[in-house]
């Protein structure tokens, strides 16, 4: 499997079989200066219904838009209702956590997640092996809830998602509030990585993969 960090929070998920999956595609402007996402896929999935998250129709390949549990080309997607705020919602919304199974590697990708997860959520995501988390605030858990909510599913590998660059001119903050402090940090000069069954980190890794649009 590899993943692609593509910006924000987009990623392109490639199963050895060539199975492609985008999550989170956003819309270009909105105070994003990302390129547009051209990518083909086979599945998409939006966490949310904000232009940053479900620019669905982007994506190029007709590919079926996902938003309940199922199995989709081989692919067992799980979906975990969230929301975008430590309100149970009422700022902002809903927000959806999907899980992934792809090559016997879990992937779990977090969304516009606003809180720390309950215990119940925690037991539903389940086992996750990758995990693509938030961590610029604002809009979001911010870099210490991040930090809860890794050490709730003891992911092996963390790629954070949703933090200030140059090229996202939001009121959130950089990638490096998250970064302090931490082990076992990896700034790659790489927009993939190709995790592998059996062959993940023992301790927790985060990687922070550079935007590739």
């Amino acid at each position: 499997m590899k993943i692609k960090y593509l910006a924000h929070s987009a990623f392109l998920i490639t199963a050895d079989n060539g199975t492609k999956i985008v999550t989170d595609p956003y819309t270009p402007g909105m105070g994003m200066k990302y390129g547009a996402i051209k990518e083909t896929a086979d599945i998409v999935t939006a966490s949310h219904g904000h232009g940053d998250h479900n620019n669905v129709t982007a994506v190029k390949g007709n590919p079926q838009i996902v938003k309940t549990s199922g199995e989709v080309k081989g692919i067992k997607i799980k979906v975990v209702p969230a929301a975008h705020d430590d309100k149970n919602g009422s700022q902002r919304g809903a927000n959806t956590v999907f899980c992934f199974e792809v090559d016997g590697v879990s992937v779990c990708h977090l969304g516009d997640l606003g809180h720390v997860l309950t215990a119940e959520q925690v037991k539903a995501i389940g086992k996750v092996d990758v995990l693509m988390v938030p961590v610029g605030g604002f809009f979001t858990i911010d870099a210490a809830t991040a930090g809860k909510v890794c050490d709730q599913l003891k992911p092996k590998v963390i790629l954070p998602m949703h933090y200030k660059t140059e090229k996202a001119d939001f009121p959130i903050a950089g990638v490096d509030d998250f970064l302090k402090g931490k082990n076992n940090v990896t700034r790659s000069n790489d927009s993939e990585i190709e995790p592998k069954a059996g062959k993940l980190p023992a301790a927790a890794q985060i990687v922070v993969l550079k935007p590739a649009l």
